[in-house]
């Protein structure tokens, strides 16, 4: 028997807006009793009195990520499952000569999903916990426990014990480091072995450039129905689960930084379709305040910055001007600091949808290339991570859309002269797209963008200087330097057993790079994470 599809009528589905879906679906939850269990919950909040608990000792916490705090030199946040309520969930750390801390009491996030005929009612429990007043570039253990269930005591074994590392202090060049990039990942033995990839690399940290565990397959930002078509998406919460278990092997120790892309989106749980990221992921809460995936970071002479591409996409339109352009206005004032910064030589960007890509699925989207292009070029961000097309493509350096600088396979490139190179490394677990050229094509050809409407429009491409349709990612190599010196940013795209698939290398001089729209240089006085 066809299960019925519930939530916006088709009618109604392809005119609203996200937020204009999940009103209709609440009230109508409202009107059936949502309260007592009816089409929609969107839930969350703490454990109510009452609450059957397990016991303790029975329940093993899992899906272990990390994520930088608000000072990723300072702190670091700390999140995990576990698969029934339990008591007085707890955080504890210690140093290599120290014995551990005390609990540090974790907050209990609780996510409620359930749609009649379509989702049973799903509980999951995330919990969240942050270390605070902790040393520059130190590595801690942790645990993470409840009442029963103590690893630092001795319950669990040595695997529940995992560590990590704070981010150096700032002013003093930091020792050479690797951070590692892709977009796209979902749960499959191909995401596993992306991961297995990546922890060979010993990254300082991870970006996830959006479309993370895709318990939403459809990405159109639509309500949940019973199969996915032009109105409704097809939702399973237990696929974040699965997610969670994936990556664990690696995000238990790595910082895993992530954006959102239009495969996270869901409109079952607030009118922005982020309310089930916000009880899932903990972001360092730098940017906008209604832009949770919005926020930047600085580790050694990187200045990191994500950004919500859902926001100014024609293709998928979605949650198109949800900020209400909070979010560009933040991105100019934090590109003006960091340029202002003289211990910050390399400004790396990530999102999700591709400025500049040529596959037959995607392409490039219009909407970043009106809204964020030009303040790129304005202060000479260094690289843009994208995911969204599911290959590997990387262009020349460019400037106001123009190739200024040719950037072959090894090359050199100097950002400030040159312009920015954009890379897209959406081969991170999902089925691969296609290119209009062969990979080692290397004339111009003929791709297209989005444009306002909905609408494609065709383009001449010269600017597309490397392409790979299989499972790839980044791992880029900083070597800092002292003030006046050589200092690099090399990007290697490997495939999943090492091989290399490109090179290239962005170079600066330390410290002599301040924007000249920076009025004064304020080392440490960091309005995004101090």
């Amino acid at each position: 028997m066809e299960i019925p599809r519930v939530g916006v009528p088709d009618a109604l589905a392809s005119r609203l807006s996200m937020a204009e879906q999940h009103e209709y679906l609440s009230r109508r939850s409202m009107l059936k009793g949502a309260a007592a269990g009816g089409a929609l919950l969107a839930a969350g909040p703490l454990l109510l009195p009452g609450t059957a608990y397990a016991d303790g000792d029975k329940v093993v916490p899992a899906g272990r990520h990390l994520a930088f705090g608000r000072n990723p030199r300072t702190s670091m946040r700390v999140a995990w499952q576990v698969p029934a309520p339990v008591r007085k969930p707890f955080l504890r750390i210690a140093d290599r000569h120290g014995g551990w801390s005390h609990r540090i009491p974790a907050e209990v996030r609780v996510l409620h999903s359930e749609v009649d005929g379509v989702i049973a009612p799903y509980d999951q429990y995330y919990l969240h916990a942050e270390a605070d007043h902790l040393w520059p570039g130190r590595t801690y253990r942790y645990a993470v426990g409840h009442e029963g269930f103590d690893p630092a005591s001795g319950d669990g074994g040595p695997a529940a014990i995992s560590t990590f590392t704070t981010a150096p202090a700032r002013g003093v060049p930091a020792r050479k480091f690797t951070f590692t990039a892709f977009g796209d990942q979902g749960v499959s033995t191909t995401a596993l072995a992306q991961d297995g990839a990546v922890a060979r690399q010993n990254p300082r940290f991870h970006l996830l450039a959006g479309d993370i565990a895709y318990a939403d397959p459809s990405g159109a930002g639509k309500p949940p129905g019973s199969k996915p078509d032009a109105d409704h998406d097809l939702f399973d919460p237990k696929v974040w689960d699965a997610y969670y278990r994936q990556i664990e092997g690696v995000a238990a120790s790595v910082p895993w930084m992530v954006t959102t892309g239009n495969h996270d989106m869901e409109a079952l749980y607030s009118p922005d379709g982020y309310g089930g990221q916000l009880k899932r992921w903990d972001f360092p809460e730098s940017g906008p305040h209604d832009c949770p995936s919005v926020y930047s970071f600085i580790y050694g002479n990187v200045g990191v910055i994500s950004l919500d591409a859902n926001d100014v996409s024609y293709e998928i339109p979605a949650n198109l001007g949800y900020s209400h352009g909070s979010q560009t206005a933040w991105l100019k004032r934090r590109l003006r600091y960091l340029r202002s910064q003289p211990d910050v030589d390399f400004v790396v960007v990530f999102f999700h949808h591709c400025a500049y890509s040529t596959t037959n699925q995607h392409a490039s989207e219009g909407g970043v290339r009106e809204q964020w292009v030009p303040l790129f070029d304005e202060y000479q961000v260094d690289l843009v991570i994208n995911g969204h097309n599911h290959i590997y493509e990387r262009t020349d350096a460019l400037r106001g859309g123009k190739v200024t600088r040719e950037v072959k396979i090894g090359d050199t490139v100097e950002p400030d002269r040159d312009g920015t190179v954009y890379a897209t490394c959406g081969g991170g677990g999902k089925s691969l797209y296609s290119f209009p050229v062969p990979d080692t094509f290397a004339g111009e050809f003929q791709s297209y963008h989005w444009v306002k409407g909905g609408e494609k429009v065709t383009e001449t491409v010269p600017w597309s200087r490397v392409r790979y349709t299989g499972y790839s990612f980044l791992a880029i190599d900083v070597e800092p330097a002292w003030f006046g010196q050589r200092t690099t940013l090399t990007v290697r795209t490997l495939r999943n057993d090492g091989a290399e698939i490109d090179r290239f290398t962005l170079r600066r001089t330390a410290g002599l790079h301040r924007s000249r729209h920076a009025a004064a240089s304020v080392l440490g006085a960091d309005p995004g994470d101090a």
